[in-house]
């Protein structure tokens, strides 16, 4: 089979999106940069950096820092605003054909509600991802995402926000007892699907200064390091949802894809979606390279389609297509 006639469509709430790649929130901003190497229509889609309703100036310096096959960050969702996306960058995006994906964050429940309101109907924007990972302003630095029931409260108020107007997903965090008790919340309270999975807590010392290497001490670590982690995590609400545990809903997977072989191992695992995060860091054209080497890994495998591959790894019975002689 010619790589080339692989189908690598994927639905996305009423639309169809030509592939299913998209950028990790905050891996490449709002694009600009990213698209002196990568057509950005050429993407299935394009999530932008977190934003929240104003600017903020984000964590002291360091905060990066390099790590055996990842990267620890503390930036502190350093951005420009609601305002800002809403007056230059999307319709800079919209000029370029780009399908965007709107990570959104905020303090308290009614911030992500707004946020929500402010971008249905804008340019460009075909859903919302939901940051619940920050920490919540009335939980003493507690996380959203930490806690079914507060989990919950942000999906329902931006689902009663923009009702159908855009597919929903929420962005959840590994750090947590139960991922599956988080999922099924969020799918209960509205979302249309679920991104699988944030950065997990890490930290690195500076032999040199004898100091953390990160102004506050501790990170999120991303990259390779983390893709088993997150591949576990897709796989196991993948099978909660084929359980009859939460209701079925598609899954946009992250953590460490830097091949083709990476982004099928999460398509085995129940991904219908593909996020490339820290890879874009060494190398700008990943996504590109990433989607052919994706199609010649189906097509070895006898598959036509993206489609046919999502959470086979689940399935007892034959797990490839029979081969005409």
């Amino acid at each position: 089979m010619d790589p080339q006639d692989v189908d690598l469509s994927v639905p996305f709430g009423p639309l169809t999106l030509p592939n299913p790649l998209t950028t990790a929130a905050g891996c490449a901003g709002y694009g600009r940069e990213l698209a002196r190497f990568v057509p950005l229509d050429e993407l299935g889609s394009v999530t932008t950096k977190t934003i929240m309703l104003g600017p903020r100036s984000g964590l002291p310096a360091p905060r990066m820092a390099e790590t055996p096959s990842g990267m620890l960050n503390a930036v502190g969702l350093q951005g420009s605003g609601v305002d800002h996306l809403i007056g230059s960058e999307l319709p800079w995006l919209a000029e370029r054909g780009a399908r965007v994906l709107v990570s959104i964050a905020g303090e308290r429940v009614e911030d992500f509600a707004e946020l929500a309101r402010r971008l249905a109907g804008q340019p460009a924007v075909i859903g919302l991802e939901l940051n619940i990972c920050g920490p919540t302003s009335a939980g003493r630095g507690l996380l959203f995402a930490g806690n079914p029931a507060t989990s919950y409260d942000v999906v329902r108020a931006v689902r009663k926000a923009v009702g159908a107007a855009l597919p929903v997903y929420a962005k959840l965090s590994p750090d947590v007892t139960s991922i599956t008790e988080i999922a099924a919340a969020c799918v209960k309270a509205g979302a249309d699907g679920l991104s699988m999975i944030n950065t997990t807590l890490g930290a690195a010392i500076d032999l040199d200064t004898l100091r953390p290497a990160l102004a506050g001490g501790t990170g999120g670590l991303s990259g390779p390091a983390i893709r088993p982690i997150a591949v576990r995590c897709v796989y196991q609400v993948h099978a909660a949802m084929l359980a009859g545990r939460i209701p079925a809903a598609p899954i946009l997977g992250m953590g460490g894809i830097a091949s083709g072989r990476d982004a099928l191992e999460f398509a085995l695992a129940g991904a219908s979606g593909l996020a490339v995060g820290t890879a874009l860091f060494h190398d700008p054209t990943a996504p590109l390279r990433i989607l052919d080497e994706l199609r010649t890994e189906l097509a070895a495998r006898g598959f036509s389609s993206y489609a046919d591959v999502v959470g086979l790894a689940h399935s007892r019975g034959r797990t490839r297509p029979e081969r005409t002689p």
